[in-house]
């Protein structure tokens, strides 16, 4: 069984009673020494062909008004199926390029959990329902405890990519969804490169009852989720078909929400992902960007993205404005360009999600 559909195929196994025995570990808290969510947000701009535009001295909001909850991809190469929950450098190295942009506007919150690794997503015999059940446990407590402890009213964005996607449109549909209190605390959610189901020709059903896609610039409560590829999606794809023939897969455009091509923002780190499987291919993804002295290289404006439907999948299809920014499916044409898929409108994002924020608190 080729690797992801470990996870993004027997969805009944997600759904096993959860272990008894979650803790609550945190990478990414306020307060939390070195956290790897709260980096420098100095940028230097690039045209899409690489040339430079200046620096950008990205600052906070002075008092941030929401949270985001974030839950990371599949990254660990501990040995055996099933991760520990040690905060280690592959941790801080995904979230520092997946989620601290967003801490410019919110809080981060980020639990540690017991995720299948890439060894059980190469060997998925070798993983247990009760491994799936566990890994869910983990974050269900971390959100059940940020409620609890430090939500105080506030709204909330999540975000999640990969295997975190597949475990928040769980924990979504169980703990958000069906909850009006809860509900009406979502920001938005960014779902990205994990399967979204939608009932097909609508906006909701299948994961969500309630909850929409984003389709507006000033819509709240709503989602956005997309799986990138660069061509032709093969027809035995991981990313971009439902399992159910009544269901179809979420695509929503960061750069045109209500249809149509935009062009979409790149941004990424220039400190190297540490050491790992994951590790060698983002580095490798990113070795022909240029790479200033800042922490931050962003590219306006270096993709047009337009979702697709062509052949009965749903993506969004990226087209580089220049040679600089082609980039390879890896491992092989049925990921896509899943490696890239948080960073690839990272910029957009980050600016949807401050306005959503205000208009949250404008209401």
């Amino acid at each position: 069984m080729p690797l992801v559909a470990a996870l993004l195929l027997p969805a009944a196994l997600w759904v096993a009673p959860a272990g008894a025995d979650a803790k609550v570990v945190w990478l990414c808290k306020p307060g939390k020494k070195a956290d790897p969510c709260e980096p420098s947000l100095t940028t230097t701009l690039f045209s899409p062909a690489g040339k430079r535009l200046g620096v950008e001295r990205t600052r906070r909001a002075a008092r941030r008004k929401a949270d985001c909850f974030y839950v990371y991809p599949t990254v660990s190469d501990q040995p055996g199926p099933q991760a520990t929950q040690v905060v280690d450098d592959v941790l801080r190295s995904v979230a520092l390029y997946q989620t601290a942009r967003y801490s410019r506007d919110c809080r981060v919150y980020a639990p540690v959990y017991r995720q299948v690794t890439i060894q059980g997503l190469f060997n998925p015999q070798n993983v247990t329902p009760q491994m799936l059940a566990e890994a869910y446990a983990d974050v269900r407590e971390a959100w059940r405890t940020y409620l609890r402890k430090f939500n105080r009213g506030r709204g909330v964005i999540f975000v999640g990519h990969s295997q975190g996607t597949i475990v928040l449109r769980r924990l979504i549909r169980e703990e958000v969804d069906p909850k009006p209190a809860v509900r009406r605390r979502l920001v938005s959610a960014i779902l990205l490169g994990g399967n979204v189901n939608v009932k097909k020709g609508s906006d909701r059903g299948g994961d969500f009852q309630r909850l929409r896609a984003c389709r507006r610039a000033r819509q709240i409560g709503c989602v956005i989720a997309f799986s990138g590829f660069g061509g032709p999606v093969p027809a035995n794809a991981l990313f971009g078909r439902a399992a159910d023939p009544a269901n179809e897969i979420l695509c929503t455009n960061p750069g045109a929400l209500g249809g149509g091509s935009g062009r979409l923002t790149a941004i990424y780190p220039t400190k190297p992902f540490a050491q790992s499987a994951i590790g060698a291919a983002a580095n490798a993804a990113t070795s022909g960007l240029p790479k200033p002295n800042t922490p931050w290289a962003a590219f306006p404006k270096a993709y047009a993205g337009r979702c697709s439907h062509a052949g009965g999948a749903s993506v969004l299809q990226l087209r580089p404005a220049s040679d600089l920014f082609t980039l390879t499916p890896v491992p092989d044409a049925t990921w896509g360009l899943h490696l890239s898929d948080a960073n690839i409108a990272l910029g957009n994002l980050t600016n949807l999600v401050r306005r959503q924020i205000h208009i949250y608190e404008g209401r």
